[in-house]
């Protein structure tokens, strides 16, 4: 059997397995949480190089692709130092692919429930692929990287000063420690509402899981979620606050949404290539599997 580990920055309360089937292979999918400790996530690479088929990086990103610029994120490296063996992903690669077919998918799928297409993405340089998926698919865009990543409540508006703020900030904010502009552990349970109105603009709120609820309004009534990386207690959060719709880019296997970086190592298990998968490489994977982004009616 093939096995793939993502090892997480996150929480160890949304530690999950389970043994899937893919292009008549069974591949064993596991996320471990490390409760925001770096160190003990590096041990762990560590002690399971050269044991597994591929590696995950949960919790954090390697870097950050803005358009086809890659801004490599200092603080994290570290925590993949001892990789000597087994090819590691930070999902980027399902980033730019499967997450850019998230507008096309919405469009189809519920095009006459959304009257407005209004997009409040809550951080668009950490997911360029569904940045660009929303501004293609003609949503009126506000990107909350200020807000979310460095709680400054400026909003940004176009692709142009996205490409801006990524080249001008990313080369010192990638310097910083991760902790600063993610939350890790056990700050990724704590919700305090915030720029609420910006929530209450849009039609779709999209985004890393983590950093959407971070700041979610108690009121979501009617609103889309288009997201990633969900437990059952994140759906029945979603559900509580009156979300209609959640769509998750991978898909749900045993009710639960794996992020990008697990799905993209257990991808890479399955080829049976050891090594990182070229975009081409990846894209017909999805097709052979028939892969596209998840819909959940919850209200």
């Amino acid at each position: 059997m093939k096995r793939a580990v993502s090892i997480s920055l996150g929480s160890s309360k949304r530690d999950k397995k389970v043994e899937v089937e893919l292009l008549g292979e069974n591949v064993s999918v596991e996320r471990i949480g490390t409760d925001g400790d770096m160190e003990k996530a590096a041990q762990l690479y560590k002690e399971l190089d050269g044991q597994v088929d591929a590696f995950g990086v949960g919790g954090a990103d390697l870097g950050l692709m803005v358009d086809d610029r890659w801004y490599t994120l200092h603080s994290v490296k570290p925590m993949v130092r001892f990789i000597e063996k087994t090819p590691v992903v930070d999902g980027t690669g399902l980033k730019t692919t499967l997450e850019n077919q998230l507008a096309p998918f919405l469009d189809a799928k519920i095009g006459d429930y959304i009257q407005d297409k209004k997009v409040l993405i809550t951080l668009g340089v950490d997911r360029w692929g569904m940045t660009k998926s929303f501004l293609d698919g003609g949503y009126d865009c506000v990107f909350g990287d200020f807000m979310f990543g460095l709680g400054i409540p400026l909003p940004l508006h176009s692709e142009r000063a996205l490409k801006l703020l990524g080249a001008l900030t990313l080369p010192l904010i990638t310097r910083l420690p991760f902790s600063w502009v993610y939350p890790t552990g056990e700050k990724q349970e704590v919700r305090v509402p915030k720029f609420e109105k910006h929530y209450q603009w849009a039609t779709v709120i999209a985004g890393d899981c983590h950093y959407l609820k971070r700041h979610m309004p108690d009121d979501m009534d009617g609103k889309i979620i288009a997201t990633n990386t969900t437990t059952p207690e994140d759906v029945e959060l979603f559900r509580s606050v009156g979300v209609k719709y959640l769509v998750t880019a991978t898909p749900v296997l045993e009710g639960r949404s794996f992020g990008t970086n697990m799905m993209e190592a257990a991808l890479i298990a399955v080829s049976g290539k050891g090594r990182r998968l070229t975009t081409n490489e990846i894209n017909q994977l999805l097709d052979e599997l028939g892969f596209e982004p998840h819909l959940q009616e919850l209200n």
